[in-house]
């Protein structure tokens, strides 16, 4: 075995039906429900025309500045799947361009997270393919190794494992492991409930605010 450079299998991935009821749920309160716990780094942002990411990780640990491993995932990639390169953060190479992308789009591959940088932004703009990123060169990639295809990556500290559930939108990414699905839908869908309640008392003006009072009070704060 070369360390370090190695495909692996993928041993299970999250379902289709887990992925679908997961694209209603805001990745905020996903990520509430995880405690807080989980983020993909605040550099992640997404880059494309705009629409909700979910699928499977197709997790890539490539050196930064070069996209040889990338390349290999693709030729692995299938309808659904979510292609999460961790390059390190590194901004200096593009490792995913138009070209990749496209084709990724091709295979229906459901989105792209880059740890590190992409380039031709305007082609990633025009299009609906979920691009989350740290950044924007023109300066292309390497394609030498090494590399891994199906390896535990950690963006900023949340750990993915291949075929976990990725979902991202506006606010940016999140990793659900596939073991902990059902319990943060359950969690975040009546997050979300009420929050739609909430938001519905605020347009009618009876929002209830008396929480924050007994907050401070609770808290000790003087003057309330």
């Amino acid at each position: 075995m070369s360390i370090g450079f190695t495909i692996h299998p993928r041993p299970r991935k999250v379902d289709d039906a887990t992925v679908a009821r997961f694209k209603a749920i805001a990745v905020a309160n996903i990520s509430d429900s995880m405690n807080r716990m989980a983020h993909g780094g605040p550099r992640l942002r997404p880059l494309h025309a705009g629409g909700v990411l979910a699928g499977a990780a197709l997790t890539v640990r490539q050196r930064p500045g070069d996209n040889l491993m990338v390349h290999a995932a693709l030729n692995r990639a299938g309808p659904g799947d979510v292609l999460v390169v961790d390059a390190g953060g590194d901004l200096t190479n593009a490792i995913m361009g138009e070209l990749m992308l496209a084709h990724a789009q091709q295979i229906g591959v459901a989105g792209v997270i880059v740890n590190g940088a992409v380039r031709d932004s305007g082609w990633i703009r025009a299009n609906a393919l979920p691009v989350f990123a740290a950044g924007i060169t023109h300066r292309g990639p390497y394609k030498n190794g090494p590399g891994e295809v199906n390896a535990t990556i950690a963006l900023d500290g949340m750990v993915i494992r291949p075929g976990d559930l990725i979902v991202g939108d506006d606010d940016g990414v999140v990793c659900v492991p596939i073991e902990q699905a059902d319990e943060v839908y359950a969690a975040a869908s009546r997050k979300q409930a009420g929050e739609a309640d909430t938001m519905a008392a605020i347009k009618a003006g009876t929002v209830d605010r008396s929480w924050v009072e007994r907050a401070l009070r609770d808290a000790g704060c003087e003057g309330v």
